[in-house]
Formats: structure tokens, C-alpha cells, sequence
């Protein structure tokens, strides 16, 4: 399948309006008390991760019956599919279950394997970021991009979980990159990909992610303006990790954690 410009809207309208509806189900729980169970990866899921993905699924299956999906929860149905939703319901279930607003629902579309549309949906912010190949990105309904600082002194670096960074292979590059920064936060998960894409942060580094956790970024940081590779420099939601940079500080943020 070629999609074209048209095709593309229309896959990235149904992903705005279906990752609203899940994200409605998502409120109907946030802020309350919540049980979880623990997955194989030592990951948090809910009943509510798992109520939203199948409100996902069903929406997908009724209006693309021929598509593939690839969910968090429920793992992958039609694979070979040329076309495929990767689903996240809830990305940040641990944010999710302590009332922190910044989880999200996450909708990417590949075509041919190529990262063509991409949504992420901050239900308890009522924000959403979401792009189309060709189409640009928008947030909440309008055109944004990416800032233009061009030197690491005047830029935000953001990751999820320090920890990860710090006892793993780019430790070093991360702490020179905290201390040649101005600011350096913990807002993460697919949040602090949003930060980038919509020009509030530089940087954002997720050493492990899933490709339910990347699905959206690719078109997203690239359509405003950005880059969103992998820790080789790949533009791929399947290889293990995630930066998103506003473009102009990407090489220098790869050197420096590869050790260059």
C-alpha cells in the first residue's frame, strides 16, 4: 500500500479522535486509588490500560479490518499487515496510578514499515500532539515546531528515569550533558517527547523503550521540525531507545553519549 497525503489525513484524524476516547476512559479511573498487577518486565498495568487498548483495537478493527495492531497489552494481531497500529494506552502507568497527569495514550501508524503518523494524547492536560507525514505536526489543533537553540548552555535535557541512564552504557555522556545544559528534569515517558516536538524542552533521552512506548515520534518531532532516533542515530521506533532533539543539537547529543 502507498498511502498518499489524503490517506495519511485520514489515518491521523481517526488517531486523534480514537486516542480521545480511550484517554476519556483513562479519566474515569485517574486520581483514584488504583490496585495493578506486575508484568514479566517489572512494568505496572491496570485494568484500565487494558480497557483502553480494547476500546483501541475495537475502533481500529471496525474501520480497517485489514490492518495490523500492535499493543502493549495484547501484543499483535494481522502481522504482515502493510499497514500497522502501534498502541500504547496508557504510557506512564506509574505516573498513571499516582494521580501525576503527565501518562499518556500513544497511536503510531506505520506504512511499509515506515513511522508515517504519529499521537500523543494527554488526557488529564488535555493536550495532545499529533502529525502526518506531509501534513506538519499540531498541537491541540495548531501548527507548532521545534525551538531553535542551537547551544547545549541554553537548552532543557529531560529523561524518565536517571537511574537508567546513570548505571547504563551512556552514564558518562549523560552527566557531561546535565552539567553543559540549563536545566535538566525528570518530566518523562512519552511527556517529555512532547516537550520537544512542541518546542518547551531540547532534549529527551529514554535509553529502553518498547516500540508501543516510540510508536508516535518518529513523524512527530520530524514533522515539527526535529529528529527522533535511536541511541546509533536511527530514525526507528524498534531499536531499544529514543532521543528526540529539536534537530540542531541531535549530532553533538549522540556524540556525546556514545562516548565521542
Amino acid at each position: 500500500m502507498q498511502a498518499g497525503t489524503r490517506e495519511l489525513g485520514e489515518l491521523l484524524q481517526n488517531a486523534l479522535d480514537w486516542a480521545q476516547e480511550a484517554g476519556a476512559v483513562t479519566l474515569q479511573h485517574f486520581g483514584a486509588v488504583l490496585d495493578s498487577d506486575t508484568k514479566g518486565d517489572g512494568t505496572p498495568v491496570t485494568v484500565t490500560d487494558r480497557a483502553a487498548e480494547t476500546l483501541l483495537r475495537e475502533r481500529i478493527g471496525r474501520e480497517y479490518p485489514h490492518h495490523g495492531i500492535l499493543g502493549e497489552e495484547f501484543g499483535e494481531a494481522n502481522p504482515g499487515a502493510a499497514v500497522r497500529w502501534i498502541v500504547d494506552p496508557i504510557d506512564g502507568t506509574r505516573s498513571f496510578v499516582r494521580g501525576i497527569p503527565i501518562y499518556g495514550v500513544l497511536i503510531g501508524v506505520e506504512v511499509e514499515g515506515a513511522p508515517s503518523v504519529g499521537v500523543a494524547h494527554f488526557p488529564a492536560l488535555r493536550d495532545t500532539v499529533g502529525a502526518a507525514l506531509g501534513h506538519g505536526c499540531l498541537w491541540n489543533g495548531r501548527p507548532t515546531r521545534v525551538s531553535r537553540v542551537q547551544r547545549l548552555s541554553d537548552a532543557a535535557a529531560l529523561t524518565t528515569d536517571p537511574i537508567e541512564l546513570l548505571e547504563g552504557p551512556v552514564a558518562r555522556g549523560w552527566e557531561t550533558l546535565v552539567r553543559e545544559c540549563s536545566l535538566a528534569r525528570t518530566w518523562g515517558d512519552c511527556y517529555g517527547h512532547s516537550l520537544v516536538a512542541t518546542g518547551r524542552a531540547e532534549i529527551m533521552i529514554d535509553p529502553i523503550l518498547h516500540p508501543w512506548d516510540a510508536a508516535p515520534f518518529v513523524p512527530i518531532l520530524e514533522e515539527a521540525g526535529g529528529r527522533f532516533t535511536d541511541l546509533e542515530g536511527k530514525a526507528r521506533v524498534d531499536g531499544g531507545s529514543g532521543i528526540s532533539t529539536n534537530g540542531l543539537l541531535h549530532d553533538r547529543i549522540l556524540e556525546l553519549l556514545n562516548g565521542q
